[in-house]
């Protein structure tokens, strides 16, 4: 078992004491749209703004949080997930809400009880108090004595199956069972067809779960049709993005893309994602338009890479030669920073995302291109079906390259159109803004710390069902055992 515990100094005790304290009467200021920052161009009917803002704070005599008792504020937060620099999706989540929160509400941050993979040690920021080990069932227990203990008013869990070890990651309920303070869970895939083990660990979950955040509105759907799970024990949060400015993607293009169109995907490397079909499109495409370039940024996934070393790209490079492109797909092999990743997608002319499979509930590199107000083609996983209805994207059939290459050929070939896409994705995507989102979970938080205290005082739980009942809940006990066709909606 490897568990660190961070024995905090006198400077870093206090630090403890007063993480997420906020003041409930100052908000974040919204920013509404006016000429000096946003204007639309009547010739071109595209959004030009010049810069970006931070977060303004301002006293408001009322704001979200009134009507809430004081003592129901959850004043000390700790976040269970992966964490940066771990290489993972849920690891850039995390640390980019806690970042949310910390900068929203003026408090040093909340912090983290991190989740390691056994092979992979890292030197966390100090926001990482305790460390898990993955594999180790024991850690979890250790986790939950060391949360109980200090003083932690709301656990919000990081949910992914792979993330966690146990037979469908069951190991993470143990350290569910021995919490005593409200637990919100953010779920970041829910699944149509779970098998048996998939099913208990997520009812259980659920169960012991204050409330559950979701991302998509089909992922709420599953939660109550497939796991059963009560509406109203469910919100809905996007996922959260970075408050980009709405450019020309020639302000950002770098010595090698200038002058060039750019096709961008980016994201850790893995079969499912379908980057082949792509390549496999840009035959056509350069017929037509001969500068187009695709950039494939984003290291390997380091669970893909232990299993099969760097094949896939090695197969990726050897198709782009084959077809004789090999000049016109660049790959960044790299887990790139956030400041890169910004000025990549940012001189990206088309966004793709053309995954295999449709049971994808969450795509946050979606989500980012959606921000940055890319035209976008995808797949149309569960995720992208969402967001790009409405003309905010164009949606083609799974692996169908002749499919990809009309879409792109079409949005290149008139700039209105794409302009227009491009302006609705990013009016659509201001409530995604990390900021906003902070502020939705600040409600959530709320919320299920005020429901837990009323419980309390009111109602108790039936026996096997711990403090993590409520009258809507089913109690769930038993665990596993160890061990050419395209859509174009602009």
């Amino acid at each position: 078992m490897r568990v660190q515990h961070r024995e905090p100094g006198a400077a870093s005790w206090h630090f403890c004491l007063v993480l997420m304290s906020f003041d409930p009467v100052y908000a974040v200021k919204e920013y509404e749209v006016s000429a000096p920052n946003i204007s639309v161009s009547s010739t071109q009917n595209v959004l030009m703004r010049s810069e970006v803002h931070p977060p303004v704070f301002e006293k408001k005599p009322s704001s979200f949080l009134q009507g809430i008792p004081n003592q129901s504020l959850p004043l000390r937060v700790a976040v269970i997930g992966n964490h940066l620099p771990r290489q993972c999706g849920i690891a850039t989540f995390t640390t980019d809400l806690c970042d949310a929160i910390a900068v929203a509400y003026g408090a040093p941050g909340v912090f983290v009880v991190a989740v390691n993979d056994a092979q992979s040690p890292y030197s966390y920021p100090p926001r990482v108090r305790f460390d898990i080990t993955e594999s180790d069932l024991s850690s979890y227990q250790a986790a939950a004595n060391f949360l109980n203990s200090g003083n932690v008013d709301l656990v919000c869990l990081q949910h992914e199956y792979g993330i966690f070890g146990g037979k469908s990651g069951s190991h993470v309920l143990r350290l569910l069972q021995r919490l005593t303070m409200p637990v919100v869970t953010t779920l970041h895939t829910v699944l149509r067809e779970p098998d048996v083990d998939q099913l208990i660990v997520m009812q259980e979950i659920a169960a012991r779960s204050d409330r559950l955040i979701v991302m998509s509105e089909h992922s709420s759907e599953l939660l109550q049709e497939v796991f059963r799970v009560p509406a109203e024990k469910i919100d809905l949060i996007p996922h959260g993005i970075p408050d980009l400015p709405f450019a020309e993607p020639d302000l950002y293009k770098d010595s090698f893309s200038a002058g060039k169109t750019v096709l961008l995907t980016f994201g850790l490397l893995s079969p499912n994602k379908g980057f082949e079909n792509v390549i496999q499109a840009l035959p056509r495409i350069l017929s037509r338009h001969s500068n187009v370039v695709y950039i494939i940024a984003g290291a390997t996934h380091p669970h893909v890479r232990r299993r099969e070393g760097d094949r896939y790209r090695l197969q990726l490079q050897a198709l782009a030669k084959k077809l004789g492109v090999e000049d016109n797909v660049v790959f960044h092999n790299r887990f790139v920073s956030p400041q890169e990743m910004a000025a990549m997608v940012s001189s990206a002319d088309i966004y793709v995302t053309p995954y295999r499979y449709e049971a994808q509930a969450v795509s946050g590199t979606l989500a980012y291109a959606l921000g940055a107000g890319k035209a976008i083609i995808s797949t149309p996983y569960w995720h992208a079906t969402e967001l790009l209805a409405d003309g905010r994207g164009a949606l083609v059939p799974f692996e169908n390259p002749a499919a990809i290459a009309d879409t792109a050929i079409r949005l290149l070939d008139s700039d209105a159109v794409r302009h227009s896409m491009r302006k609705r994705a990013y009016l659509y995507a201001r409530h995604m803004i990390w900021d906003r989102v902070a502020q939705s979970y600040m409600r959530v938080f709320v919320r299920a710390r005020a429901s837990r205290m009323q419980t309390a005082r009111g109602v108790s739980p039936p026996p096997g069902c711990g403090e993590r009942y409520e009258p809507t809940h089913k109690c769930v006990t038993a665990l596993p055992a160890p061990d050419s066709g395209a859509t174009f909606t602009a």
